[in-house]
């Protein structure tokens, strides 16, 4: 028997049955703007989480970890404007109120709350415009598109558009829905970025095997993405399953797993394209593409080594076929690579090929393909098999214009 397909549908974070949402203006940072979102699921769900690898982790991804320990959520209550990050106990405890007051105003268990921030580093949160806020949403609850599309403007920062994503698939003889929504678009780097990612599903699925599925999702979408190399103090993906599609609850390994992998993967890749190709003041979304490797680990190295490579990046942006700046970041990654054995192409025409440099006609022909929004940069090593993807932008100058006023 065949693990059934999944395929990508219309809809967010409330695509799937048992969850409702809001998002409401509350002047954390900016007066008039949606910054605080709260999803609430009908019961205490399954739920896994991923949390930024950094070092200087926030104060809501610390008190997150803790909740995340227990394996069931209800609710999530998250703002943007504020980051909420390295500021010590007191910081801590905002947090920790934040997530007993949403547990006391929805009359749920303290333990299935949890919280998130994104915003400036440094600066407290202002708690009774957050609370204000967080009974707001609760007010405002329901389970509509216009509600999903509240909450996915509600976490935004500098992103200039809001992300969502849904897929269906069957599982065990019924219909499964995953949707979700995300923010970020600077601050990106793989091992999770400055971004806030919140999955929902109706599936029925064991605590341990939500995190499976979402181990290996993340490995393959957020994890693949770059904007500048520089990993935040918040990144954190939630994930909440339900249960109300009425399935037989997966809890092995198996064709329901597979499925049910499969939608969660449509999303978290979807969801992760959307964030890169949103990347601050980007005009190009970029596939990087490294193949014939030695290894696995030299075409991810060699893939992202270019994606982050600030001078193959403004290239992009330059519309210059600069396959120099691609073959130089590929030499420094730390992969095994013969430059005389190796090919460099932008689209489908080559730029470099074993030592050959393109001459005029060919770069006419790559001068139309730099015109595209969408770019895909191909580097074959023909040294093996092995192939990555990175999933990034180009830097323009409205990159550095963003960053250069950020908390100003």
């Amino acid at each position: 028997m065949k693990t059934a397909k999944a395929k990508a549908i219309d809809g967010g974070v409330l695509a799937a049955r048992g969850f409702r949402a809001a998002g409401v203006p509350a002047a954390i940072k900016y007066e008039g703007r949606n910054d605080v979102a709260l999803i609430v699921a009908d019961a205490p769900c399954s739920a896994a989480a991923v949390f930024t690898t950094n070092k200087v982790a926030a104060a809501p991804v610390i008190y997150d970890r803790m909740v995340a320990k227990g394996g069931k959520v209800q609710a999530i209550l998250a703002n943007s404007g504020c980051a909420n990050a390295c500021t010590g106990d007191d910081g801590y405890r905002d947090a920790e109120l934040a997530a007993l007051a949403t547990a006391g105003e929805l009359g749920i268990d303290p333990r299935h709350v949890m919280v998130a921030s994104t915003g400036v580093i440094g600066r407290r949160l202002p708690m009774d415009r957050l609370l204000a806020g967080m009974k707001a949403a609760k007010a405002a609850l329901g389970a509509t598109e216009d509600h999903a599309m509240a909450a996915a403007k509600a976490i935004m920062t500098t992103d200039t558009r809001p992300k969502q994503a849904a897929a269906s698939v069957m599982v065990g003889g019924r219909r499964v829905i995953v949707g979700g929504m995300a923010k970020g678009s600077g601050m990106i780097e793989p091992n999770m970025a400055t971004m806030l990612a919140f999955v929902t599903t109706d599936a029925a699925i064991a605590p341990a095997m939500l995190r499976r599925a979402v181990k290996l999702a993340v490995a393959r979408s957020f994890n693949r993405i770059v904007v500048d190399g520089d990993e935040s103090t918040n990144d954190s993906l939630f994930v909440m399953a339900s249960g109300a599609a009425g399935n037989e609850p997966i809890a092995r390994a198996g064709e329901d797993f597979d499925a049910f992998l499969s939608a969660l993967e449509i999303v978290a890749v979807s969801l992760a394209r959307q964030m890169a190709a949103d990347g601050e003041g980007a005009t190009k979304f970029v596939t990087v593409c490294v193949k014939g490797a030695r290894t696995a680990r030299d075409a991810e190295r060699a893939a992202r080594a270019v994606a982050k490579s600030p001078l193959a990046k403004t290239s992009w942006f330059g519309k210059d076929p600069n396959w120099g700046r691609v073959l130089a970041a590929v030499g420094y990654s730390g992969a095994d690579v013969v430059d005389m054995k190796t090919e460099v192409f932008y689209g489908r025409e080559w730029a470099f090929r074993c030592g050959k440099v393109a001459d005029e006609r060919q770069l006419a022909r790559l001068a139309k393909v730099m015109e595209k929004p969408e770019l895909d940069v191909t580097v074959d090593l023909h040294l093996g098999v092995h192939e990555a993807r990175i999933y990034t932008c180009d830097f323009s100058l409205d990159y550095v214009h963003i960053n250069a006023d950020y908390t100003t």
